[in-house]
């Protein structure tokens, strides 16, 4: 990618942004054409630049959805970096961003719920409702990963969202359900809460 453009990707220099396209209407196209791209967008993100990241997601939809070669799509960097600002922009733009798979699976909920960020859970299903039935490479949901992590105010949170029997009865790959996990880790209030629900 174009140094010029890594550079005002990083700095979120719109000004810049716009010279190069000027000098190359179909600068953005050929980043788009690369498969696996460390993307103006993804350098946005992963930077915390805001007003950039929502320009350039403007102007090329199509790469907010873009792995790079690590796997990760714009959203999941902005997560990764504590850019809270970033992913909440990126979502009024794009709510589904919070389905987007990137390595592993992992979507933006799954990450989320590792973390057990309170803030940003609630946000991801009230514009992706569905996205809590979503399974990673390990048939894990966003319920699997907080168990085991032992997010519990995350996973409390989790299982209010749960509307259908086939999430709170996924197994992961090794056959386990929900369940079975709180019951091997000893967890006896999730144990209780899995029971009633």
């Amino acid at each position: 990618m174009n140094q010029q453009l890594v550079n005002a990707s990083r700095e979120g220099d719109i000004d810049t942004l716009y010279s190069l396209i000027r000098k190359d209407p179909c600068l953005l196209e050929h980043v788009d054409a690369i498969p696996y791209v460390n993307s103006p967008l993804h350098v946005a993100a992963s930077s915390g630049r805001i007003e950039f990241a929502t320009e350039i997601m403007r102007l090329k939809p199509s790469l907010s959805r873009k792995l790079n070669g690590d796997g990760f799509s714009p959203i999941h960097l902005a997560l990764q970096n504590r850019h809270t600002q970033v992913v909440l922009g990126l979502l009024e733009i794009d709510g589904e961003l919070v389905c987007v798979k990137g390595r592993e699976g992992i979507t933006p909920l799954h990450y989320a719920a590792s973390l057990g960020n309170m803030e940003l859970l609630p946000k991801f299903l009230s514009v992706c409702p569905k996205s809590i039935q979503d399974l990673t490479v390990r048939n894990e949901t966003a319920l699997h990963i907080a168990l085991r992590n032992n997010r519990s105010e995350a996973f409390e949170f989790l299982l209010k969202w749960v509307c259908h029997a086939r999430v709170l009865n996924q197994q992961d790959v090794e056959g386990n359900t929900l369940l079975h996990i709180a019951t091997i880790r000893n967890h006896t209030h999730f144990v209780r809460l899995l029971l009633i629900t």
